[in-house]
C-alpha cells in the first residue's frame, strides 16, 4: 500500500528535576546542600532510511515521545540525560508544522534533523546557597521538551517526471527504458501508485524517472486519482509530457496537452515554468498528417518534440539521450528549505509563556496557571527561603500585581493549582 501523507504528534522529553539534598557524613557537621541537576530530556530526531518507501507505518502509530531526563540526586550527582528518539522516514519526506504549514525539514539527505529539542534539566539546591541562605530547601524543575503536531509528505526524488492522461503509454515507456516493471493494461488508471525507474545512458551515468499516475481534467482541484500524486512532480527537474498522438480513443492530443499543463499550473505555478519535452507516443498507429500537425503545434511553442512508440521501442533511445542532454544543463533536484518560525508567532509564544487567569469564587481567588505546576513540585511550604523563591516567581509573572488590581485583602485565600494560602503583603 502506497501512503505518501501522514499526521503525527512528536514530543521531546522533559528535563529531569533538580534535587534537594544535604551532605550527610559522619564527623562532618553542616555539610551543606549537595543536590545535583536534572538530566536533559531526549530530542526527537528524524533520519532517512532507504529501506522505507512509503509512510504507511505512521498510519498505525501517531504519537512519538522521547524519554524524560533523570532527576538529580545527592552528592552533586547530575541526572542521566535521556537518549534521543530517532524516527526513520523514506528519502524525500517533507515535514511541516500541521498548525501553520511551515516547512520544518526536508529529508532528502543523510543528515539527521532535530525537530523537537528536549528540555534542560532543573538546577539542584546546591546552586541556591548564599551567605545568608545556607540551607536552601528548594530546587528548580526540569524544563518541558518541545512538542509539535506535524504532517509528513513524501515527495519522490526523481530527475524526470512522466505526466499525461491515463492510458497514453507512460508505464510502457518507463518499462522499456528502465528496469521498472509497472502493471500495464489497456484501461484507465492501471497505475495506482508512482513508479520509479533508473535509466542508464552510459556506464557511469544515469537518471531517475518517475511515472506519475494518470491525470485528468480537474486534477489540480482534487478530481480523479492523479491529484493524489501531483506533489511528486514538484521535485522533478524535467517534465516529459507523454501524449497519445494517434487519437485512437477519440481524444485530441492538442487539447490533452493544454489540459494537463493547466492542471500542473493550477497545482503549483512553478511547474508551468519547468523545462518540458513532449513525447508523441503511439506513432505506429498515427498517420503522417496527425504527427506533422501535432509537431507543428508543439514546436511553435518552442518545446522539444520527439516521436516514439513505447510499445515497439521506436524512438525511445533518442528520447532518453535527449533527456540526459537536457538534464546536464539543469540545476540539481529541488530541496525545500526549512522555514524559520514567523516573528509574530514567536511574539505570541513569548507573550503566552507565563499566561494565567484569575477568577474570584466564594471569596477565594483561583489562579489558573498550568506553567507553574512544575515549580509547585519543588516548593517546601515549611521552608522560609523556599517560600521566598515562590513569592519571587509570583511577583515576576505578574500574578501578585493582578491580585492587587482585583482589590485582594490581606488574609484572603488564594488557590494556585490546588495549593491554598492566605495572602499577605
Amino acid at each position: 500500500m502506497f501512503v505518501d501523507q501522514a499526521k503525527i504528534k512528536i514530543k521531546a522529553g522533559d528535563g529531569g528535576d533538580g534535587a534537594v539534598s544535604f551532605h550527610r557524613e559522619k564527623y562532618v557537621a553542616a555539610g551543606g546542600p549537595d543536590g545535583g541537576d536534572g538530566g536533559r530530556g531526549g530530542d526527537v530526531i528524524f533520519q532517512v532510511d532507504d529501506n522505507f518507501s512509503t509512510l504507511i507505518d505512521f498510519r498505525y502509530k501517531r504519537k512519538y515521545a522521547a524519554e524524560r531526563g533523570q532527576d538529580g540526586s545527592g552528592r552533586n550527582c547530575t541526572g542521566k540525560s535521556a537518549p534521543p528518539l530517532i524516527i526513520k522516514v523514506p528519502r524525500g519526506t517533507v515535514i511541516k508544522d500541521a498548525e501553520t504549514g511551515r516547512i520544518m525539514a526536508d529529508m532528502s539527505t543523510d543528515e539527521p534533523k532535530v525537530l523537537a529539542r528536549g528540555g534542560s534539566g532543573g538546577k539542584g539546591n546546591v546552586h541556591f546557597a548564599t551567605s545568608t541562605r545556607q540551607i536552601p530547601k528548594f530546587a528548580k524543575p526540569g524544563f518541558p521538551g518541545e512538542e509539535f503536531e506535524v504532517t509528513l509528505e513524501l515527495k519522490l526524488l526523481a530527475d524526470v517526471g512522466l505526466v499525461g492522461f491515463p492510458n497514453v503509454g507512460k508505464s510502457t515507456l518507463i518499462s522499456v527504458v528502465s528496469a521498472a516493471k509497472p502493471k500495464i493494461a489497456n484501461y484507465h488508471f492501471t497505475t495506482l501508485t508512482p513508479v520509479l525507474g533508473v535509466v542508464k545512458t552510459d556506464e557511469e551515468k544515469s537518471f531517475v524517472m518517475a511515472d506519475i499516475p494518470g491525470l485528468i481534467e480537474g486534477a489540480g482541484d482534487g478530481i480523479g486519482l492523479g491529484h493524489e500524486f501531483l506533489r511528486h512532480v514538484e521535485r522533478c527537474r524535467l517534465i516529459v509530457h507523454v501524449v497519445d498522438v494517434s487519437g485512437v480513443e477519440g481524444r485530441d492530443p492538442k487539447e490533452d496537452f493544454r489540459i494537463i499543463n493547466e492542471e500542473l499550473e493550477k497545482f503549483n505555478s512553478e511547474l508551468s515554468e519547468r523545462p518540458q519535452i513532449v513525447a508523441a507516443n503511439k506513432t505506429d498507429m498515427a498517420t503522417e498528417e496527425q504527427i506533422a500537425d501535432f509537431r507543428a503545434f508543439i514546436e511553435e511553442k518552442g518545446i522539444p518534440f520527439h516521436c516514439i512508440s513505447a510499445a515497439t521501442t521506436k524512438g525511445t533511445h533518442e528520447l532518453v539521450m535527449k533527456i540526459s542532454e537536457v538534464l546536464d544543463t539543469l540545476p540539481p533536484i529541488k530541496e525545500f528549505e526549512a522555514e524559520p518560525i514567523p516573528q509574530a508567532q514567536l511574539d505570541e509564544t513569548a507573550g503566552t509563556g507565563k499566561a494565567f487567569e484569575i477568577t474570584l469564587e466564594d471569596g477565594i481567588y483561583y489562579v489558573d496557571a498550568p506553567w507553574i505546576q512544575p515549580i509547585m513540585r519543588t516548593i517546601n511550604p515549611d521552608d522560609y527561603s523556599s517560600l521566598q523563591y515562590f513569592q519571587r516567581v509570583l511577583i515576576n509573572s505578574g500574578i501578585i500585581a493582578k491580585l492587587e488590581e482585583m482589590d485582594i485583602n490581606e488574609g484572603d485565600t488564594v488557590d494556585i493549582e490546588g495549593f491554598e494560602f492566605d495572602f499577605v503583603y
